[in-house]
Parts: structure tokens; sequence; C-alpha cells
């Protein structure tokens, strides 16, 4: 997909961080990079006269108009050529995101709670876009390091297969390795159900690891030190699988670097 990296804006130091982290990722893929503001309906009465989605007058819009420029600023002080566009859209800002994202390449946010999620973890709006989707969603936390693996959580199942796909892409993007992560009752199918992709990303080098028990605990120890972990999400009655389930939710509160979720074609 050539759609964009889609990115909220609210504001925050780790809101900021993310649009950094989603600038890179558009410079790296040579799309635009798209700015979403979600401005919440307000819940308490608005004077007559007044318009319910401006009830501060041009206070507000001076806000967002800050906010949306100093992410600007951010995106471009990391990469300065880089095609930016903004919007500002009245909603909650996870069905924003989702609306902006169902087009892009990859959507980007951040991993801590904001005053416009209501106390929801940024993790449960990862988990919502990527029932709701079809692109990546990179979740932003840890250390963001350029050198380091990246990490594949690897099974029999259809959605990490797709994921596989995606993380020969970015390993071979990257220049990076990939250490792939495979349960031990797996091994025998281990070798065979990558083969083809080995032989389409010829450049990169790969080593597996079997894992007995939970896999989420050797998950987060690899993430020690690694560029970014991959995770395939399954979809499951409109939500995701993967992370209603503690370990999922674990992982992308828990990883030390950035957690890329990948969720299969089925819906």
């Amino acid at each position: 997909m050539n759609g964009p990296v889609v990115v909220g804006v609210d504001g925050s130091a780790v809101g900021l961080a993310a649009v950094e982290a989603a600038a890179r990722e558009a410079e790296r893929r040579g799309v635009t990079l798209r700015l979403a503001h979600a401005l919440t309906w307000p819940t308490e009465q608005v004077p007559p006269g007044v318009a319910p989605w401006d009830p501060d007058g041009a206070g507000l819009r001076d806000r967002v108009n800050e906010a949306l420029a100093d992410a600007e600023w951010r995106a471009r002080r990391v990469s300065p050529d880089l095609a930016i566009t903004r919007e500002v859209l009245v909603g909650e800002p996870v069905t924003v995101l989702e609306s902006e994202s169902r087009a892009a390449c990859l959507a980007v946010v951040g991993s801590h709670r904001t005053d416009g999620m209501r106390g929801r973890l940024h993790g449960s709006v990862a988990g919502h876009l990527t029932a709701h989707v079809g692109c990546p969603v990179l979740v932003v936390r840890g250390r963001a390091v350029r050198t380091g693996p990246v990490v594949l959580a690897d099974d029999a199942s259809p959605a990490a297969r797709v994921a596989a796909e995606f993380a020969f892409a970015e390993a071979a993007d990257r220049g990076a390795d990939l250490v792939v992560l495979h349960l031990a009752r797996d091994r025998h199918h281990a070798s065979d159900d990558l083969t083809d992709l080995r032989e389409k990303y010829p450049d990169v080098r790969v080593t597996a690891r079997f894992v007995r028990g939970r896999r989420h605990r050797a998950l987060l120890e690899a993430s020690f030190g690694a560029q970014l972990v991959v995770v395939g999400v399954r979809r499951r009655g409109g939500t995701s699988a993967a992370l209603s389930t503690p370990d999922g939710r674990l992982i992308v509160r828990s990883a030390h670097c950035p957690v890329a979720l990948v969720p299969s074609g089925e819906r």
C-alpha cells in the first residue's frame, strides 16, 4: 500500500515522540506523513451563538494550530523534505485515527495515557485499530534505536504469516538481522514456513529461536537491544484477539522497543 503514515497529534511529549517516529517511517517508505488531530465534542453546555465545536472561540483554534505546528516542526526536524498533511476532525481520538488509517500504509500511536482517551491506554487504541483497519500499527515505546535486529513472533496462524512478510521487509529495508521466535511445538514446521521469504529476501540473516511455554516473556527479553518487535494480530468478532489476552497487552505495554502489530487479512 502506498498510502500515508498516519499519526495522532495530542500535544503531549510522548505524542510528539510518536510524531518523530512516524516521520522516520514515512521518510523510509517514501510516502506522505499525515498528522491527525481529534476534537472531542464538548459535554458542557455551550452558550447560545457559539459553535459547539469551538466553545472558547479562537482560543481552541489557536491551541489546535499550535499543536499541529509543533508536531510538524518535530517531523521536519527528522526529515526536512518530508511531504506532510494535516487533518482536524471532530470525534474521539480512536475514532478519528481509525478513519484516517483506513487508507494508510502504517498507523503510529504512543503507549501512554492521554486526556482525550479518557484514561484508555494507547495499547487499547492499537488493538482497536488492528481490528478495524487493514494497515499495521506501530506502538512507539522504549528506546528508538537504529541498530539491533527485528524480532518476529512466529507460529502457524494466518496472522503470523502476514506478520512474517512484514518483518522480512522491515529487516531488509533497515539492513537488520531477523530473529524469529518459534514455539517449540512448531519446530518441525519452522524451517518450511519461511522458505519462500528467505528466498525473496536473501540478504536478511535469519536466526531461529525456539520457545517453550508462554512466548511473551521471550519477546520481552528479545526486545532489549532490538529495533522492532513484530507481532501478528488475529481478528475475532471485531476485536484483535492477540490484544484481548494478558500476554498481548503485556507485550504492548512492556516491550523495550517499538512494537508493530500486523493484522491478518481476515475480518
